[in-house]
């Protein structure tokens, strides 16, 4: 599976629990960079999956947004969100 990054450090990846072999592939100068995961089992038809991304953001990771915590309905959790589109 690939996924798109930039400017984010990712330090591990599971799935279902299982840690995942990742790289991280050349760096794009708008794009970012692809994180490529090697599933560490073969994904069945059907079959679900969780993937859990450790990683650290910075302010330049102008695809990622916080919410601090007075800015959500609960008020006691920051939020992280995503709004990159993808590009054709």
């Amino acid at each position: 599976q690939v996924l798109d990054t930039r400017e984010v450090q990712v330090s591990k990846v599971t799935v279902n629990g299982q840690d995942a072999k990742f790289v991280l592939g050349e760096k794009h100068s708008f794009k970012g960079s692809p994180l490529e995961i090697t599933f560490p089992f073969e994904l069945r038809r059907g079959q679900e999956a969780i993937v859990e991304i450790s990683f650290e953001s910075s302010p330049k990771s102008s695809a990622l947004q916080w919410f601090s915590p007075e800015q959500t309905s609960g008020k006691k959790h920051p939020f992280l969100f995503s709004q990159c589109q993808v590009e054709c």
